[in-house]
């Protein structure tokens, strides 16, 4: 087995909660949705947001991050998550509008997905099974103090196991690498001047601000 292990990436899965891809009147996929973003994208907490400039419809999607320990590739979906070394809490960014407009165009997600500051990544925890229960997994989305989201890992459509031994079919995957693992239903506008706050009992809490 090849491959290169100095450079970690962001996948992201997209529809993975049933509630939300009703919210968003998407047809039930039936396998993972799978989109990547470049490193620069990562906010840590604390830190500010600039609102994009190129789209005008800024919405949240709080959601459960696991980063991989060690290489794999093609790995069985009974020894997944042994290769979680760590999780967190981060906030997919995404231009409702522009994505809108590529879906109806069948055209690629990035412009709407991918820009700079669009995933803001909470401090990683160590995964142990002792105190971290990914099947049943609970946390939320506050703008500006006001609960948003409240979701459960037991809600996913694509397990953890399912999604690490997907990427693993067509990536080799490398410690560093990051899974976003889909956003509950709840997701809406954020405007300049507004908070996001992803929190869990069983990771963290982490904080941005959005400015112009």
């Amino acid at each position: 087995m090849t491959g290169s292990t100095n450079m970690a990436r962001i996948f992201c899965i997209g529809q993975n909660y049933i509630a939300h891809i009703k919210e968003l009147s998407n047809p039930m996929p039936e396998k993972p949705v799978i989109f990547m973003r470049p490193l620069s994208c990562q906010v840590p907490p604390g830190e500010e947001i600039h609102f994009p400039k190129h789209g005008k419809l800024l919405h949240y999607e709080v959601e459960v991050v696991v980063r991989i320990g060690k290489q794999g590739q093609n790995i069985n979906e009974e020894e997944a998550l042994s290769y979680i070394d760590a999780v967190t809490l981060g906030a997919d960014l995404t231009l409702r509008d522009l994505q809108k407009q590529a879906k109806e165009k069948g055209l690629p997600w990035e412009e709407a997905k991918s820009f700079e500051q669009s995933a803001p990544l909470g401090e990683f925890r160590p995964y142990d099974p002792a105190e971290i229960n990914l099947k049943n997994l609970n946390f939320t989305c506050k703008i500006n103090g006001e609960l948003r989201q409240n979701g459960n890992t037991d809600d996913m459509l694509f397990s953890f196991e399912r999604l690490i031994a997907e990427l693993s079919k067509i990536w080799i995957l490398s410690p560093g690498d990051m899974i976003y693992t889909g956003t509950p239903s709840g997701v809406g506008p954020l405007q300049i001047g507004d908070s996001i706050e992803v929190e869990s009992d069983q990771i963290g809490s982490f904080k941005w601000s959005i400015i112009e």
